[in-house]
């Protein structure tokens, strides 16, 4: 399975929907941080692009020299309609500075020193250190689950309904695609009387780009049907 660690620089990397927090700032809102205004340096930091003009940037700024407290909250939600569509939350705290002349105009980076992480997802609630999270990689298919899933549900929900045969449940109404990752693909089953589980079919082993996806997904789809 992905560690804690592994998870939460995927979210990161992810399009899901993040916000900064500054615990204190008075009158400040949470300010969204769009997957493409933030990224991960080599040694862990977050680097966020910000309106030069922001709360953010301000608080930054007249901190002069010193850190200003942050916390990076990131909500995942399945790119699937399913009941229950919240996968996972993460919450990276740290200390907030300005990186002048790194951004286009009208626009700051700031750079956020991570003290430390808690991811709470479909695998369980972690911690997760700083330097865990400055080694970790995240998934090879952060970039592509989300089309990855929709396309298994709109084009081959009869094969994703053969992984009934493999749960052995009955009365099952509804089967979808929940979460795709190297190690294998998680499916949310929905009831004839609304109630749902979740199941996990890894794959024989981790793959790390579409080819080898396609052909392990082909395997899983030809095991259920037998």
């Amino acid at each position: 399975m992905p560690s804690a660690a592994e998870r939460t620089r995927t979210l990161v990397h992810s399009t899901c929907s993040a916000a900064l927090v500054i615990p204190g700032l008075a009158g400040a809102r949470p300010e969204p941080v769009p997957a493409d205004v933030r990224g991960v340096g080599p040694d862990g930091d977050l680097f966020l692009v910000f309106p030069a003009d922001s709360p953010a940037v301000r608080a930054a700024t007249h901190a002069q020299d010193d850190d200003v407290p942050a916390v990076v909250e990131i909500t995942d939600v399945a790119p699937v309609s399913v009941p229950h569509r919240i996968r996972g939350r993460a919450w990276i705290s740290g200390w907030l500075t300005r990186v002048p002349g790194q951004a286009g105009p009208g626009r700051t980076m700031l750079r956020l020193e991570i003290g430390d992480a808690y991811v709470d997802d479909l695998w369980g609630a972690s911690a997760v250190e700083a330097e865990e999270f400055a080694l970790a990689e995240p998934d090879p298919f952060v970039r592509h689950e989300s089309e990855l899933l929709q396309h298994l549900d709109s084009a081959h929900g009869r094969q994703v309904r053969t992984l009934c045969t493999v749960v052995e449940r009955e009365g099952v109404a509804r089967v979808t695609p929940l979460a795709l990752d190297r190690f294998g693909l998680r499916v949310r089953f929905t009831g004839v009387d609304g109630h749902t589980f979740d199941a996990r079919f890894d794959f024989p082993e981790p793959v790390g780009d579409l080819a080898a996806l396609r052909r392990a997904m082909r395997r899983l789809f030809a095991a259920a049907a037998r």
